[in-house]
């Protein structure tokens, strides 16, 4: 089935468990429906369903929620976060995300627009996102400009005509991205908390973690804040970079900082303080700005009409610097190259080092993968055997994802669900993500179904005693690691 025809019936695409292949399915309608209730029809045979058998929710949720939880227990796991979070998000809010598409550079000549449009377009295409966005322009407007320089010095009319453009252009391009999280602050109250609520159970179903298990390690090439505000509302505290408390300063000397406790009664090593989380944003934030070549995270309210009166509370003149400039979102307008490499070689390298290593867990929720450099790391973290990648996206109407998928050949390690009764926020909170929440009781609960479904070959496959073999295996070294009592994810 081609692409085209899976976006226009809206296929679900699912793999998972012991599926060989990915699985697709589509919702019936209403006449459809059987007495049963089943409102999915498969369109592939699999060990679980056979095409045009009709299923319901139920069926998925037994299939899902239990690997899921099984996944999130790896001695690593990190949640890499695109831009599907913030719309699905805003979606739940009944509020508009706006469009950059509008945003263009003026100021310059058509001759030199056209030669940035030409170059960002076959960027895009070289890295297969197809149509270039407005990254793709301010990245090799900056590329143009360096070159301007080295050719033509710091005082050549065109060069400067095209700094004064992609000023205008990055201020516009920052007053989108508030322009997000007011139109999300403004939304009705009781759907804005509805929205809220998915999103700190969202957060909190990856960073709820075992104090013998690594925590979670949350990155994002989102600009906005809501994740900072979900885990505010969650009390999860985010470690990043930055150290201070008046106005935080990036520090590559983070690592290792982290939040431990001695347990009552327990002599040895402390333990992992919960609702704690590593955090990083790949791409900059709206609220970092380079200041004298040091790199500052400013105090700006979720949702602020404007970032210059809190410039100028820092002393941040609009009148004598260029404060467009010095914001720090990827691609930034710094001129000299190592401000332009520092400090996002330093979130990469954090990004790096957190995946590619054994026993880890990369879960990418609403990225598209049009960025090729965060591709090429997660390409060779599957290098790695006892890796595993899952990725839940609402479409993949670019299929980047799928020939990603085929092109690695790692299928089993692996995970696929796409669409949107798959992806969707609410319905992933609801069904499929483990349970927020650290309980002894319901853990023994979670492992009495597991054993139950372990047991049932119909829901299974043909691939029975390996399964429990494995499981019973997997199950005496972690009592080996740290004992029944640490396990935190239920279905």
């Amino acid at each position: 089935m081609t692409q085209e025809k899976k976006d226009e019936v809206k296929v679900q695409i699912l793999k998972c468990w012991d599926d060989k292949e990915p699985i697709c399915f589509t919702k019936v309608t209403n006449d459809d429906k059987d007495k049963n209730g089943e409102e999915f029809k498969s369109l592939t045979d699999s060990s679980w369903i056979k095409k045009g058998e009709k299923f319901g929710e139920e069926k998925l949720r037994e299939r899902i929620a239990p690997w899921l939880s099984t996944l999130f227990k790896a001695e690593h796991l990190s949640l890499l976060i695109g831009s599907g979070l913030t719309n699905a998000v805003c979606n739940i809010a009944k509020c508009e995300v706006p469009s950059w598409k509008n945003v263009e550079f003026e100021w310059i000549t058509e001759e030199i627009k056209e030669k940035i449009e030409k170059e960002a377009q076959e960027s895009a295409c070289r890295a297969g996102r197809g149509e270039a966005n407005l990254e793709d322009k301010i990245r090799v407007a900056n590329e143009l400009i360096r070159g301007l320089e080295i050719y033509y010095g710091s005082d050549n009319k065109e060069l400067i005509a095209l700094k004064s453009a992609l000023n205008e252009v990055l201020e516009k391009f920052a007053k989108l991205i508030l322009n997000t999280e007011i139109e999300f602050r403004i939304s009705d109250k009781d759907v804005q908390k509805n929205a809220l609520n998915y999103l700190v159970n969202f957060l909190m179903s990856f960073a709820s973690r075992p104090g013998t298990r690594e925590r979670l390690h949350i990155f994002t090439t989102n600009y906005d804040r809501f994740i900072e505000l979900g885990a505010d509302i969650a009390g999860l505290r985010l470690i990043d970079r930055f150290i201070g408390t008046l106005s935080p300063i990036f520090r590559s000397s983070r690592l290792e900082v982290d939040m431990h406790y001695n347990p009552p009664g327990i002599r040895g090593e402390p333990r992992y303080l919960e609702g704690v989380a590593y955090f990083t944003k790949l791409h900059g934030s709206l609220d970092w700005f380079n200041i004298n070549r040091t790199i500052h995270r400013i105090s700006i309210p979720f949702g602020a009409k404007s970032i210059q009166p809190y410039l100028d509370a820092v002393g941040i003149d609009d009148n004598e610097s260029d404060t467009i400039k010095q914001l720090m979102i990827y691609p930034n307008a710094a001129k000299d190259r190592e401000t332009a490499e520092y400090p996002y070689v330093e979130l990469f390298r954090d990004f790096a080092a957190s995946i590619c290593r054994p026993n880890t867990t990369l879960v990418t929720y609403g990225y598209s993968f049009g960025d090729e450099h965060i591709n090429r790391i997660i390409e060779d973290m599957l290098t790695i055997p006892s890796t595993h990648l899952i990725i839940i996206s609402r479409d993949d109407s670019a299929g980047r994802i799928m020939s990603l998928y085929d092109r690695l050949g790692r299928k089993q390690q692996i995970t696929i669900l796409i669409g949107d009764q798959l992806a969707d926020l609410q319905l992933l909170v609801d069904n499929y993500l483990p349970k927020s929440t650290i309980d002894f009781t319901t853990f023994k609960i979670d492992e009495l179904i597991k054993k139950i479904l372990i047991t049932n070959s119909d829901n299974i496959g043909s691939n029975v005693n390996s399964e429990k073999e494995t499981r019973i295996e997997q199950d005496e070294e972690y009592k080996n690691e740290g004992g029944e009592e640490n396990e935190l994810h239920t279905i």
